[in-house]
């Protein structure tokens, strides 16, 4: 899925953050133009876009030569760069959308799927959703927060937190973080201020064992920080989501985490365990980390039974049903975003495609050699 474009731009001195439209008398601040201009219009937008081959002709600042505006619905928000590089940031018809909050982490997992750059890009993400948040629609159902490492923003990580709060009241927020940050109570103190019952944070624990743990987000001393950070966090009434990534190190204890998490975790909202996406530094460490979902089913039947018949709410994210035990199946959920999940050609022609969460675009090029269709019955 086209998630960005580029143009030519023109009289473009800072990076402009805007809700699109084709209509010249739309509330949103920037116009889409493929055709003839419409001069007498343009100027009560902040910036024109267009597939037309000009500069000049349009006096105001505007990115011209685009390729098309086929991906992009009315009322779409986008970031324009300078450079005229266009970022969609917010899509109107999509239940994924998600703010990137920073590329930097304190962390550096086997498995990340999007490695972390060191560079303070702080201020440009802060700048950038100052001016998203409050263009986003209310009825927005739900917003991710991902990095990175969120909590990385410091203050700032707060104040986009009560931005969300103040626009979007009814919006469920669920932000990514590793939790490690949460093991200094004056920080969680501050975010259990803001008493956001719509924000749930997701936290991965990759086992019961600390050098297991340290050892597969490649952070010593993490376990513990994660540890001392879940219980700060319980004790602020903050929502809590447990992640853990099914690869060839957490899975040989999963049944041991299952019982750590029951017996010194009972207040986790949800736990869920999720397929390993192929992309970051997975294919570098593929030898490290693969290990066929077919192989593992047994050990992921007993982890989640556990869980479940001990009243757990438990999901698995990122499967597919034909390499899932069916007597798990109620636990799957069709958790890949809109703009990276797809379907293989043997998908087709499954009884029970509807149901199935598919694959990560990424994993078409390493997956469970079991796909196969399931034949109606």
């Amino acid at each position: 899925m086209q998630l960005k474009t580029k143009g030519k731009p023109h009289n473009i001195f800072y990076p402009v953050v805007g809700r699109v439209t084709k209509d010249h008398t739309a509330n949103a601040e920037i116009l889409l133009i493929e055709g003839e201009i419409p001069t007498d219009a343009i100027t009560r937008f902040s910036l024109v876009l267009t597939t037309l081959d000009i500069d000049k002709a349009i006096d105001k600042p505007s990115v011209y030569a685009i390729p098309g505006f086929e991906h992009l619905s009315e009322g779409d928000i986008v970031l324009v760069n300078t450079s005229g590089m266009i970022n969609t940031l917010y899509r109107v018809n999509s239940n994924h959308n998600f703010l990137l909050f920073t590329e930097r982490c304190n962390s550096n997992c086997l498995m990340c799927s999007q490695p972390p750059k060191n560079r303070d890009d702080t201020s440009y993400f802060f700048d950038t959703y100052k001016q998203l948040i409050p263009l986003i629609p209310k009825n927005c159902f739900e917003l991710g927060i991902t990095g990175g490492e969120p909590t990385l923003l410091g203050e700032r990580f707060f104040q986009l937190l009560e931005l969300l709060a103040s626009n979007l009241p009814e919006t469920e927020i669920h932000c990514l973080t590793n939790g490690r940050t949460f093991a200094w109570p004056h920080i969680t103190n501050r975010l259990g201020e803001l008493s956001y019952n719509r924000l749930m944070l997701g936290i991965p624990i990759y086992s019961d064992y600390y050098q297991l743990h340290d050892y597969v987000v490649q952070a010593k001393g993490a376990f513990d920080q994660t540890i001392q950070g879940l219980y700060n966090l319980a004790k602020n009434n903050i929502r809590v989501e447990l992640r853990i990534v099914l690869h060839k190190q957490t899975i040989p204890r999963l049944a041991q985490l299952a019982k750590f998490i029951y017996k010194n975790l009972p207040f986790a909202e949800h736990i869920t365990f999720m397929g390993l996406e192929y992309q970051g530094y997975t294919p570098h460490n593929i030898d490290k980390l693969w290990i066929d979902p077919v192989d593992y089913s047994d050990i992921l039947s007993e982890a989640i039974n556990y869980l479940s018949d001990y009243g757990m709410n438990v999901s698995i994210y990122n499967s597919q049903l034909c390499t899932t035990p069916k007597n798990i199946w109620q636990f799957a959920r069709k958790s890949i975003s809109d703009w990276k999940n797809i379907y293989l050609d043997e998908c087709n022609k499954c009884a029970v495609l509807n149901e199935c969460g598919g694959l990560f675009q990424s994993n078409a090029a390493k997956h469970s050699a079991y796909i196969k269709a399931i034949m109606q019955e």
